[in-house]
């Protein structure tokens, strides 16, 4: 993960590490929050529960293709995350991964004791919450038994996609990234078989067409149905048994079955730290800041919910660059802040490391 500094678990330590911010989340809105802070010259560290960087772009779907981030016509979430780290670089942010924020208290100081549930301890001025759509994992194939199978033959991401290439696979789901997985194996695996419990989606329109045109042509099969039981043989998934609508049960054989039946999004406990709370999202105060109902407590990226708000990498990144300058007067009270433009500022210039050019 580039050359940033990743915090060991620090349980049983009793001094709090102090600082102007803490970031929870990181993944593209919560790194580029870095960057909008770090040209403001306020330094931050940065929790995330998954133990890598990148959260949903690179938990669940690392290779797929996104089209619209400004000025790059295509990039995947992979690609996408390792940009942002490259571009946070000169700020030598902290990350603290594989821990959840356990507590948040304000202080009567007006800054806030912060813990993780690995025993970190913070005592920080503002905290900026980006943490997509809160603590989330998949949704699970409900077949007894089939859960001694995953990380085997079951799974609900696709890490490696040559994994799977020359096997049989089903593929249970039907939103946008059962289908673009679909398609993307046609041509590679021996065979693809869709699953679903109705002849409906929730997926592209454009997939959906050419999911039924590839089905057509015999490059794969559609099943409408529901997975109900298996079948093993020398201690392998061998058959998954598929109940149809017309209650008749059948058995598809497969080496290798992946679910994409969404995420169950769990809020954890952000819910508990007096926020207000609008179906599973943080309302901000306003726009101009996106400060939460708690002064000093900032909500960025889709954890937050305003009117005309929209789920948008782009959207987050707008969010975080006002939220910077809203957090600013907490970090530095006495201080004006003036807005400044990386083209022109020789101040930025040297906090990004870079010279200033001359024209003639």
């Amino acid at each position: 993960m580039n050359n940033f500094k990743i915090a060991a678990a620090d349980a049983g330590k009793t001094t709090p590490i102090e600082t102007d911010a803490v970031i929870v989340g990181a993944g593209p809105v919560g790194l580029f929050q870095v960057f909008e802070l770090g040209l403001l010259e306020i330094k931050a560290h940065i929790i995330d529960s998954l133990a890598n960087v990148g959260g949903q772009c690179v938990e669940l779907y690392p290779d797929k293709p996104i089209y619209d981030i400004p000025a790059v016509p295509v990039c995947t979430g992979q690609e996408l995350t390792d940009n942002l780290l490259k571009q946070i670089e000169p700020f030598d942010p902290t990350f603290h991964l594989g821990q959840e924020v356990s507590l948040v208290q304000k202080r009567e100081d007006g800054r806030f004791d912060l813990e993780t549930s690995a025993g970190t301890k913070f005592i920080t001025k503002t905290i900026f919450i980006a943490a997509g759509v809160g603590s989330f994992q998949p949704r699970t194939l409900k077949v007894d038994g089939i859960e001694q199978f995953e990380g085997s033959q079951l799974f609900y991401r696709v890490k490696d996609p040559v994994v799977f290439e020359g096997k049989n696979i089903v593929i249970c789901g039907g939103g946008d990234s059962a289908l673009d997985w679909a398609l993307n194996f046609v041509g590679k695996a021996e065979s693809v078989v869709l699953l679903h419990r109705r002849d409906e989606f929730r997926a592209a329109p454009a997939s959906v067409a050419k999911m039924r045109e590839l089905c057509e042509q015999y490059e794969m099969q559609f099943v409408v149905g529901q997975a109900t039981g298996l079948e093993t043989k020398d201690g392998k998934l061998s058959e998954i048994k598929i109940t149809g609508a017309d209650g008749v049960t059948r058995r598809l054989p497969l080496d290798m079955l992946l679910v994409f039946f969404g995420l169950s999004p769990k809020l954890g406990p952000i819910a508990e730290w007096g926020l207000d709370i609008e179906r599973k999202q943080l309302k901000v105060v306003d726009t101009e800041k996106f400060e939460t109902n708690v002064p000093g407590i900032f909500a960025v990226g889709d954890i937050n919910t305003y009117p005309g708000k929209k789920k948008l990498i782009l959207s987050g990144f707008h969010e975080a660059a006002l939220a910077a300058f809203g957090a600013a007067p907490y970090i530095f009270p006495e201080k004006k802040i003036h807005m400044q433009y990386t083209t022109t500022s020789p101040k930025l210039h040297k906090i990004l490391g870079v010279e200033t050019p001359v024209f003639d």
